[in-house]
Protein backbone atom coordinates (compact mmCIF):
# COMPACT_ATOMS: atom_id res chain seq x y z
CA UNK A 1 0.00 0.00 0.00
CA UNK A 2 2.76 2.45 0.92
CA UNK A 3 4.67 1.59 -2.26
CA UNK A 4 1.58 2.30 -4.36
CA UNK A 5 1.14 5.66 -2.63
CA UNK A 6 4.80 6.51 -3.20
CA UNK A 7 4.53 5.74 -6.89
CA UNK A 8 1.42 7.85 -7.11
CA UNK A 9 3.10 10.77 -5.30
CA UNK A 10 5.91 10.67 -7.81
CA UNK A 11 3.52 11.02 -10.73
CA UNK A 12 0.73 13.14 -9.34
CA UNK A 13 1.89 16.36 -11.01
CA UNK A 14 1.12 14.86 -14.39
CA UNK A 15 -2.64 14.83 -13.75
CA UNK A 16 -4.49 16.88 -16.33
CA UNK A 17 -6.70 19.74 -15.25
CA UNK A 18 -9.67 18.82 -17.52
CA UNK A 19 -9.76 15.31 -16.06
CA UNK A 20 -9.79 16.70 -12.54
CA UNK A 21 -12.83 18.82 -13.28
CA UNK A 22 -14.56 15.97 -15.08
CA UNK A 23 -14.05 13.61 -12.14
CA UNK A 24 -15.18 16.31 -9.71
CA UNK A 25 -18.32 16.90 -11.75
CA UNK A 26 -19.19 13.19 -11.85
CA UNK A 27 -18.70 12.62 -8.13
CA UNK A 28 -20.43 15.88 -7.29
CA UNK A 29 -23.49 14.63 -9.15
CA UNK A 30 -23.35 11.44 -7.09
CA UNK A 31 -23.06 13.42 -3.90
CA UNK A 32 -25.90 15.71 -4.91
CA UNK A 33 -28.06 12.64 -5.43
CA UNK A 34 -27.31 11.36 -1.97
CA UNK A 35 -30.74 12.47 -0.76
CA UNK A 36 -32.09 9.46 -2.65
CA UNK A 37 -30.07 7.27 -0.31
CA UNK A 38 -33.00 6.61 1.98
CA UNK A 39 -36.15 4.56 2.06
CA UNK A 40 -38.24 4.31 -1.09
CA UNK A 41 -41.93 4.93 -0.44
CA UNK A 42 -42.91 1.60 -2.00
CA UNK A 43 -40.49 -0.32 0.21
CA UNK A 44 -41.58 1.60 3.30
CA UNK A 45 -45.25 0.96 2.63
CA UNK A 46 -44.66 -2.76 2.10
CA UNK A 47 -42.64 -3.18 5.31
CA UNK A 48 -45.20 -1.27 7.36
CA UNK A 49 -47.97 -3.61 6.21
CA UNK A 50 -46.30 -6.93 7.03
CA UNK A 51 -45.67 -8.71 10.32
CA UNK A 52 -43.72 -11.82 11.21
CA UNK A 53 -40.58 -13.24 9.63
CA UNK A 54 -39.91 -12.26 6.00
CA UNK A 55 -36.31 -13.17 5.29
CA UNK A 56 -36.08 -12.77 1.51
CA UNK A 57 -37.66 -9.29 1.35
CA UNK A 58 -35.29 -8.04 4.03
CA UNK A 59 -32.28 -9.61 2.33
CA UNK A 60 -33.31 -7.83 -0.86
CA UNK A 61 -33.77 -4.51 0.97
CA UNK A 62 -30.36 -4.80 2.65
CA UNK A 63 -28.59 -5.55 -0.63
CA UNK A 64 -30.46 -2.74 -2.41
CA UNK A 65 -29.59 -0.25 0.30
CA UNK A 66 -25.88 -1.03 0.17
CA UNK A 67 -25.62 -1.10 -3.63
CA UNK A 68 -27.39 2.27 -3.91
CA UNK A 69 -25.59 3.80 -0.91
CA UNK A 70 -23.23 6.38 -2.45
CA UNK A 71 -21.59 7.20 0.88
CA UNK A 72 -20.82 3.58 1.77
CA UNK A 73 -19.47 2.84 -1.71
CA UNK A 74 -17.26 5.94 -1.77
CA UNK A 75 -15.69 4.93 1.54
CA UNK A 76 -15.23 1.35 0.37
CA UNK A 77 -13.64 2.61 -2.85
CA UNK A 78 -11.21 4.70 -0.82
CA UNK A 79 -10.36 1.84 1.52
CA UNK A 80 -9.30 -0.53 -1.26
CA UNK A 81 -7.76 2.13 -3.52
CA UNK A 82 -4.15 1.22 -2.74
CA UNK A 83 -4.76 -2.38 -1.65
CA UNK A 84 -3.46 -4.95 -4.14
CA UNK A 85 -3.40 -8.24 -2.24
CA UNK A 86 -6.63 -10.15 -1.75
CA UNK A 87 -5.60 -10.89 1.84
CA UNK A 88 -5.32 -7.17 2.67
CA UNK A 89 -8.60 -6.39 0.94
CA UNK A 90 -10.26 -9.18 2.93
CA UNK A 91 -8.94 -7.83 6.24
CA UNK A 92 -10.11 -4.26 5.65
CA UNK A 93 -13.48 -5.22 4.21
CA UNK A 94 -14.01 -7.59 7.14
CA UNK A 95 -13.23 -4.83 9.64
CA UNK A 96 -15.69 -2.54 7.88
CA UNK A 97 -18.33 -5.31 7.87
CA UNK A 98 -17.81 -6.07 11.58
CA UNK A 99 -18.18 -2.38 12.39
CA UNK A 100 -21.34 -1.66 10.45
CA UNK A 101 -22.97 -5.00 11.29
CA UNK A 102 -22.50 -4.43 15.02
CA UNK A 103 -24.03 -0.97 15.20
CA UNK A 104 -26.73 -1.77 12.64
CA UNK A 105 -28.09 -4.58 14.81
CA UNK A 106 -27.60 -2.85 18.16
CA UNK A 107 -28.87 0.50 16.91
CA UNK A 108 -32.19 -0.93 15.72
CA UNK A 109 -32.66 -3.45 18.54
CA UNK A 110 -32.09 -0.87 21.30
CA UNK A 111 -33.92 1.83 19.34
CA UNK A 112 -31.09 4.36 19.59
CA UNK A 113 -32.22 7.92 19.00
CA UNK A 114 -29.42 9.53 16.98
CA UNK A 115 -29.88 12.21 14.33
CA UNK A 116 -29.67 10.64 10.88
CA UNK A 117 -28.27 13.93 9.56
CA UNK A 118 -25.43 13.92 12.09
CA UNK A 119 -24.55 10.29 11.44
CA UNK A 120 -24.59 10.80 7.67
CA UNK A 121 -22.36 13.87 8.07
CA UNK A 122 -19.84 11.70 9.95
CA UNK A 123 -20.10 9.14 7.14
CA UNK A 124 -19.25 11.94 4.72
CA UNK A 125 -16.30 12.77 6.99
CA UNK A 126 -15.13 9.16 6.68
CA UNK A 127 -14.92 9.65 2.90
CA UNK A 128 -12.89 12.84 3.38
CA UNK A 129 -10.61 11.10 5.91
CA UNK A 130 -9.90 8.19 3.58
CA UNK A 131 -9.19 10.50 0.67
CA UNK A 132 -6.70 12.48 2.76
CA UNK A 133 -5.15 9.25 3.97
CA UNK A 134 -4.69 8.07 0.38
CA UNK A 135 -3.18 11.43 -0.50
CA UNK A 136 -0.60 11.03 2.28
CA UNK A 137 -1.83 14.26 3.91
CA UNK A 138 -1.50 13.14 7.53
CA UNK A 139 2.16 12.25 7.09
CA UNK A 140 2.94 15.60 5.47
CA UNK A 141 0.84 17.74 7.80
CA UNK A 142 1.31 16.06 11.17
CA UNK A 143 4.24 13.68 10.68
CA UNK A 144 2.35 10.53 11.65
CA UNK A 145 0.15 7.91 10.00
CA UNK A 146 -3.18 7.03 11.67
CA UNK A 147 -3.81 3.32 12.14
CA UNK A 148 -5.79 2.53 9.00
CA UNK A 149 -7.28 -0.68 10.37
CA UNK A 150 -8.64 0.96 13.50
CA UNK A 151 -9.95 3.85 11.43
CA UNK A 152 -11.77 1.46 9.09
CA UNK A 153 -13.38 -0.34 12.04
CA UNK A 154 -14.37 2.87 13.84
CA UNK A 155 -15.87 4.47 10.75
CA UNK A 156 -17.57 1.13 10.11
CA UNK A 157 -19.42 1.64 13.41
CA UNK A 158 -20.73 5.00 12.17
CA UNK A 159 -21.74 3.52 8.82
CA UNK A 160 -23.69 0.90 10.76
CA UNK A 161 -25.50 3.58 12.76
CA UNK A 162 -26.33 5.20 9.42
CA UNK A 163 -27.85 1.94 8.23
CA UNK A 164 -29.75 1.67 11.52
CA UNK A 165 -31.30 5.12 11.12
CA UNK A 166 -32.46 4.16 7.63
CA UNK A 167 -33.96 0.80 8.59
CA UNK A 168 -35.81 2.44 11.49
CA UNK A 169 -37.64 4.50 8.88
CA UNK A 170 -39.29 1.23 7.81
CA UNK A 171 -41.09 1.17 11.21
CA UNK A 172 -40.61 -2.59 11.34
CA UNK A 173 -43.03 -4.69 13.36
CA UNK A 174 -41.62 -6.12 16.59
CA UNK A 175 -42.98 -9.49 15.50
CA UNK A 176 -40.02 -11.20 13.83
CA UNK A 177 -37.70 -8.24 14.41
CA UNK A 178 -34.50 -10.21 15.13
CA UNK A 179 -34.71 -12.62 12.15
CA UNK A 180 -35.66 -9.76 9.84
CA UNK A 181 -32.78 -7.62 11.12
CA UNK A 182 -30.33 -10.47 10.58
CA UNK A 183 -31.74 -10.98 7.08
CA UNK A 184 -31.32 -7.27 6.33
CA UNK A 185 -27.72 -7.44 7.53
CA UNK A 186 -27.08 -10.49 5.34
CA UNK A 187 -28.46 -8.49 2.43
CA UNK A 188 -26.15 -5.59 3.28
CA UNK A 189 -23.15 -7.95 3.17
CA UNK A 190 -24.33 -9.43 -0.14
CA UNK A 191 -24.72 -5.93 -1.56
CA UNK A 192 -21.27 -4.98 -0.27
CA UNK A 193 -19.68 -8.03 -1.90
CA UNK A 194 -21.42 -7.32 -5.22
CA UNK A 195 -20.28 -3.69 -5.11
CA UNK A 196 -16.77 -4.72 -4.09
CA UNK A 197 -16.59 -7.23 -6.93
CA UNK A 198 -17.58 -4.56 -9.45
CA UNK A 199 -15.10 -2.04 -8.00
CA UNK A 200 -12.27 -4.58 -8.06
CA UNK A 201 -12.94 -5.41 -11.72
CA UNK A 202 -12.77 -1.72 -12.66
CA UNK A 203 -9.73 -1.12 -10.46
CA UNK A 204 -8.00 -4.19 -11.89
CA UNK A 205 -8.25 -2.85 -15.42
CA UNK A 206 -7.31 0.67 -14.35
CA UNK A 207 -4.26 -0.43 -12.37
CA UNK A 208 -2.86 -2.23 -15.42
CA UNK A 209 -2.95 0.98 -17.43
CA UNK A 210 -0.31 3.70 -17.39
CA UNK A 211 -2.89 6.24 -16.32
CA UNK A 212 -3.46 4.84 -12.84
CA UNK A 213 -0.66 6.62 -11.00
CA UNK A 214 -1.08 9.73 -13.13
CA UNK A 215 -4.73 10.08 -12.16
CA UNK A 216 -4.84 8.56 -8.67
CA UNK A 217 -4.45 12.06 -7.25
CA UNK A 218 -7.40 13.24 -9.33
CA UNK A 219 -9.62 10.39 -8.16
CA UNK A 220 -8.90 11.01 -4.48
CA UNK A 221 -9.38 14.78 -4.76
CA UNK A 222 -12.71 14.14 -6.48
CA UNK A 223 -13.69 11.64 -3.79
CA UNK A 224 -12.76 14.15 -1.08
CA UNK A 225 -14.88 16.82 -2.78
CA UNK A 226 -17.83 14.43 -2.83
CA UNK A 227 -17.28 13.73 0.88
CA UNK A 228 -17.34 17.45 1.69
CA UNK A 229 -20.55 17.82 -0.32
CA UNK A 230 -22.11 14.97 1.66
CA UNK A 231 -21.09 16.67 4.91
CA UNK A 232 -22.48 20.02 3.78
CA UNK A 233 -25.74 18.51 2.60
CA UNK A 234 -26.32 16.61 5.86
CA UNK A 235 -25.33 19.50 8.17
CA UNK A 236 -27.67 21.79 6.25
CA UNK A 237 -30.46 19.29 6.83
CA UNK A 238 -29.52 19.07 10.53
CA UNK A 239 -29.74 22.82 11.09
CA UNK A 240 -32.94 23.44 9.14
CA UNK A 241 -34.81 20.28 10.21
Amino acid sequence: MQQGQSNWLAGRRRSTSPLIWLALAILSLLAAGAHAHGVAEGDKGYIQEITGVHLLPFIYLGAKHMVTGYDHLLFLFGVIFFLYRIKDIGVYVSLFAIGHSTTLLLGVYFDTNVSAYLIDAIIGLSVVYKSLDNLGAFQRWFGFQPNTRWATLIFGFFHGFGLATKIKEFEISKDGLIPNLLAFNVGVEIGQMLALFAILIVMGYWRRSASFFRHAYTANVAMMAAGFMLIGYQLTGLFIA
